[in-house]
């Protein structure tokens, strides 16, 4: 398995674990009840729990737009030097991304370089996928 595949599949870990981090601050805002429950009357999150929930959810879609590119550079085994450097910089920037939202770390434009290095290192393994 090549290097990125790993990178990969190491990024769907660190979403499971920011999943879980999810439930447990959820959990600690409105209670197991709820949580076990359809959720139809559940409050909005707020605090550190409403960030983790949206950086859970942006997690999500950078899981949606990293994976296929992933995907296809392998279909075409079109990996190369820049798409390895490119996944471990999107790799890093989202392990890095999490605690900065869901703690309000407060540098200006941190959480927002950090996305963009993300978003910048994943546009290249579509333009490398072409």
């Amino acid at each position: 398995m090549s290097s990125e595949l790993s990178i990969l599949a190491l990024y769907g870990l660190v979403v499971i674990i920011v999943v879980l981090l999810n439930i447990l601050t959820a959990m600690s805002q409105v209670g197991l009840m709820t949580l076990g429950g359809a959720r139809d009357d559940m409050p909005p999150l707020t605090g550190a729990a409403g960030r983790v929930e949206r950086a859970l959810a942006n997690s999500v879609v950078a899981m949606a737009l990293f994976a296929p590119a992933i995907l296809i550079l392998s279909a075409k085994d079109a990996f190369t030097g820049g798409t390895l450097f490119a996944a471990q910089i999107f790799l890093i920037a989202r392990i890095v991304f999490v605690p900065i939202y869901a703690f309000a770390i407060p540098v200006p434009f941190l959480r927002t370089t950090v996305w963009l290095a993300g978003f910048f290192a994943t546009a290249y393994l579509y333009l490398q996928a072409l």
